[in-house]
């Protein structure tokens, strides 16, 4: 997969996630407990994982890689 692709993907999957939490602020869905539940321990979660990986994702691929050059760890397993 490419980066473009990766990226357009995990900004979709970020983007969608986002629509429960709005609706949980805004309207009922704090009120259904399947929904409510989603949103708490599914939705969330993911938004805001997608949101670090989509922010911070170069520079957890550099500290990765200056730590296994560090150790001499030169194979990516």
């Amino acid at each position: 997969m490419s980066s473009l692709h990766e990226r357009t993907l995990i900004r979709t999957l970020h983007l969608v996630l986002s629509i429960p939490i709005i609706g949980f602020i805004y309207g009922p869905v704090a009120h259904i407990p399947p929904a409510a539940f989603f949103t708490r321990f599914f939705a969330v979660p993911l938004t805001i994982a997608s949101g670090i990986w989509l922010w911070q994702k170069q520079r957890l691929f550099r500290w990765l890689r200056r730590l296994r050059q560090r150790n001499g760890t030169l194979s990516e397993d």
